[in-house]
């Protein structure tokens, strides 16, 4: 039986193989393979492509994030007995094609396929896979404290969101969410001599920031920090905390140049641009999963956007894809005012393997609207996984297993086979 179809009058299967999901995953189908118990749990091990929704916020969270009722969907546990409990919840909130996955995270494993740890970790792992396959340039934490100390031309970006960066910061860093890096790097360093440090937590948005500002031609020179802040912290040296530098906004000349060089990055990635009619085609296709993301700021977005469109700033998209999509399959749709960022996140999305289009459309024509996104309330902390990167008392044994983690992910993926990424 196909694992997009599941014939409700048929008793004699409500499972899936792991043959089966693989399967799935290695043609295309749309599927959602959804991990049920707490965070904690999930980062210990699972599929490459597993989400997490625990079963205490399926009622909440389910019709947000797997917006289509005939989904094929896959749930899990590692024998807890919480799979068989999910299902119910699917199927009574409407969803008809719900099935278990045969023996659990054990049979995964049982199989021979891989089981990845640690959140986000098919974004992380393209990450490494990126810098693997692009040499993508970068420093030492004591190399660029060294640059710092001795006040060499230099302006040190920081790719997280504003909260992560107002928490603790590269001395002298400037927050600049990952979408926004090609838009505003330009203004930032209009100096050509000037060198760019982009910097994250760990590895993967200092990786991706830097790469982004390569590959959309800034004619700086560019490295990410190496190891980020954990990297910074391992090597003895101080962070900032409650810093609150921004970057400026950029003028019209600015913000053109950026949208040219943009466009040419999501072009050489493979990504379409499409108008009104486009998107409400896509609307109407009842076959498939179509999620909508304005990449801005959250500022930005509740002062006035596109009716239908969610909000993820463009870098947490790319860092957060399983969270904000985690239909594998779907196709995804993003827009942004000025044209970069929409541009830029798409090149990535294109390139972990989604099917991605840009909305290129004249704003000044539509009744915008204006305020939250109405997204599901935050977990808040029971279950959650305590990231190694993030607050600032975390242990070096920690922190360091993370970055050994992390260095190992492009080995894995190999082992794994179905990821689909390329690399422009």
């Amino acid at each position: 039986m196909s694992i997009d179809t599941l014939d409700r009058d048929d008793t004699r299967t409500l499972t899936a193989t792991p043959q089966d999901i693989r399967h799935a995953l290695l043609v295309g189908s749309e599927i959602a393979i959804i991990d049920v118990r707490e965070e904690h749990e999930f980062a210990q091990g699972h599929p490459l492509f597993a989400a997490q929704i625990p079963l205490r916020r399926i009622d909440e969270e389910a019709r947000w994030r797997i917006p289509r009722l005939d989904t094929a969907i896959i749930v899990y546990d590692n024998g807890e007995g919480l799979a068989r409990k999910a299902a119910v919840r699917f199927e009574a909130l409407g969803y008809g094609n719900v099935r278990e996955l045969e023996g659990g995270l054990s049979g995964w494993a049982a199989a021979g396929y891989e089981l990845f740890e640690d959140v986000n970790s098919y974004s992380k792992a393209f990450g490494e896979l990126v810098e693997h396959r692009r040499h993508t340039p970068s420093l030492a934490a004591e190399e660029v404290q060294a640059l710092i100390r001795e006040k060499a031309d230099i302006k040190i970006l920081d790719a997280r969101r504003y909260d992560e960066y107002h928490t603790m910061s590269i001395p002298t860093g400037t927050s600049v969410p990952g979408a926004e890096l090609a838009l505003r790097a330009r203004t930032i360093a209009p100096d050509p001599d000037t060198t760019i440090i982009v910097n994250c937590a760990g590895r993967t948005r200092s990786i991706i920031g830097a790469q982004s500002l390569v590959n959309a031609g800034v004619p700086n020179r560019v490295f990410a920090l190496r190891n980020g802040t954990i990297g910074w912290t391992l090597a003895g040296q101080d962070l900032e905390t409650g810093q609150t530098r921004i970057a400026p906004e950029v003028d019209d000349v600015a913000a053109e140049e950026a949208r040219a060089h943009a466009r040419d990055v999501a072009y050489r990635a493979g990504v379409k641009r499409i108008g009104w009619a486009e998107l409400e085609a896509f609307r109407a296709d009842t076959a498939r999963t179509l999620y909508l993301y304005d990449v801005r700021q959250p500022r930005d977005f509740e002062s006035g956007h596109l009716p239908g469109f969610r909000n993820a700033q463009g870098g947490q998209l790319v860092q957060e894809t399983d969270h904000n999509a985690p239909v594998r399959g779907a196709r995804i749709v993003v827009t942004d005012t000025v044209g970069p960022r929409a541009d830029m996140t798409a090149s990535w999305l294109a390139q972990l393997g989604w099917d991605v289009s840009i909305l290129d459309v004249d704003w000044s024509a539509v009744t915008l609207e204006k305020g939250a996104d109405g997204a599901p309330s935050p977990r808040g902390p029971e279950g959650r996984y305590k990231r190694p990167y993030e607050g600032t008392d975390n242990k070096a044994a920690a922190m360091q297993a993370y970055l050994d983690w992390e260095y190992g992910l492009v080995a894995q993926l190999e082992r794994d086979g179905t990821h689909g990424f390329f690399v422009i």
